[in-house]
This record gives C-alpha cells, structure tokens and sequence, in this order.
C-alpha cells in the first residue's frame, strides 16, 4: 500500500515538474525595445514594449482618454539618465522613471514617476510622481502600425522624444548643460594651467568656433596646436577660424596645407572639407 502511494506521489510530482519546465517559444506581442542615446554629456536609456495597431482603433478606444496609461504595454516605458535635464523647460534630477500618460484628443499628460517596479499602470499612485508636463496632441495622415518612440532633432545640448501610433504623435524637448561644464573643464585644464597640450588646445579651438565664442582666443589655441603638432584636421580648424575672422588670404594659404598633408594621408574627406573652404573664399 506505501509503495502504491509512494508511486503516485512520484508521477504527481513529475507531472507538476514537466508542467512548470515546459515552454513553447513563441514571438511576444509587443516586442521590448531598448535605445541609448548620447544627448550632449548625457546618455539617455529608454525602455519600452511595441504593441501593433492591428486594424484596431487605438486611441479612445483601446486606449481609453482620460485615463492614466502605461505608455506601450506590459511594462510601463522607462527613461533613465545621468545628469539633471529638463523636460520642456522643467527640472528633473538624475535617475530611473516610469513613463506614464494620460492620452486626450487634443493634449495629453505625460507623467514621470519614480515607481518604476509596477505591472501596467495597477497600483500607479500620483504621490510618485516626480514631474508632469501637458504636451500637445498631433494628428498623423498615415497610421504609424507599431507605437514607436524615438529621439530626434538632436543638438549638442538637446533631444525631442517622440511617441507615434496609429494616427496620433507627441512629443517633448529633453536638455542638459553643457556649456557651464566645458567651460568649467576648459579654465581648468588650459587656461588655469596655461597648458601648450596640443590635443587639448584643438579641443578648446573647436569648441569657441562651434559655438561662437571670442575667435581670437580660438586661433590662439589653434595656433598652438598647430604649432607643436600639426595634423591636417588642426590645420583645417585654423583654416575655418581664420575665414571667420575675415583673414581670407592666410585662411587660403592654411586650407592648402592642409589639403596637402589630407592628399598624402589619403583622406578624401578632408581634401574635399579644404576644396569647398577654398572654393567659398573666392
């Protein structure tokens, strides 16, 4: 009688075994998507599922206005990045967030929290709420078939993050500093210091022609560079800065070098960059 009962305890639990082990793959309905993005001196993450439109009606109907949406499916969408940005103009620190939205027909809410560990939008509380912005509501002439998310219009200090399905699109402007940080490291390392470093004075060169700050100072830098260890790049960037500040026939006389030494570095690209700058000083 024991071994009769021992017997079925065993197939009892073989068949809860193969139960539990057993898995047919199968493709997911809303495929998860990851991107990494660098914004300026920040790297953006985003995490997201993609679930299709199939011939349904999404928005105010499958995804109800008015109500607080996970924003895609299973999972809430998350952004997470490692420096302060803003986001249309608002703070939002350092870290991890669930993205969720609350769709209309004209604007919808898009809200950051930093609960990012709920199934869905169940159990969402608004007291973890870090930030909420109102952006409007686009319509599309084609359906967008898979919800994607993207960034674009990318700048050395920004990015919009888009979201696109069936005929409805938003979006918002991410930023962070730049300008405040590189100025900083450059008084430090350069002009602190008064560093003769040729890599970094080519760094500082670039960025005051890049962004439009006192040349002169650049060409100095550059010069530098230029002097200590000339490339055809650093000689092409005091090409540049010299045309800028208007001195067209050293500009000239330096794109040519420049071009030279690209011609003996077989580097194309350069020697076409040295050809258009000498072209448009005529």
């Amino acid at each position: 009688m024991k071994t009769k009962k021992m017997l079925f305890l065993i197939a009892i639990l073989s068949l809860v075994q193969f139960s539990v082990s057993a898995q047919i793959s199968m493709p997911q309905a809303s495929p998860s998507s990851k991107i990494s993005q660098q914004m300026g001196l920040t790297v953006l993450h985003l995490d997201y599922s993609r679930p299709g439109k199939r011939e349904r009606k999404i928005f105010g109907e499958l995804v109800p206005y008015g109500q607080v949406w996970r924003t895609g499916a299973n999972n809430p969408s998350t952004l997470e990045f490692d420096t302060e940005i803003t986001v249309n103009g608002q703070a939002l620190p350092a870290g991890k967030y669930a993205l969720y939205s609350i769709p209309g027909k004209s604007q919808w809410t898009v809200i950051f929290s930093k609960n990012t560990e709920l199934w869905g939008a169940m159990g969402y509380d608004s007291s973890d709420d870090a930030l909420r912005i109102q952006v409007p509501a686009q319509k599309l002439k084609e359906p967008v078939e898979t919800m994607t998310m993207a960034f674009a219009d990318l700048t050395d200090s920004g990015a919009t993050l888009n979201l696109s399905w069936d005929k409805t699109q938003i979006g918002f402007r991410l930023e962070s500093e730049v300008d405040p940080i590189v100025m900083k490291q450059i008084k430090e390392l350069l002009i602190d210091q008064e560093n003769d470093n040729p890599g970094l004075n080519f760094q500082a060169a670039n960025y005051y022609f890049t962004n439009d700050k006192d040349l002169t100072t650049a060409l100095e830098w550059i010069s530098k560079s230029v002097e200590k260890d000339p490339k055809y790049y650093t000689v092409h960037l005091m090409a540049k800065i010299q045309a800028k500040l208007g001195m067209k026939a050293e500009a000239e006389e330096t794109a040519k070098k420049s071009m030279n030494m690209a011609e003996e570095a077989n580097n194309p690209d350069y020697i076409g960059l040295n050809e258009r700058l000498i072209e448009s000083l005529k």
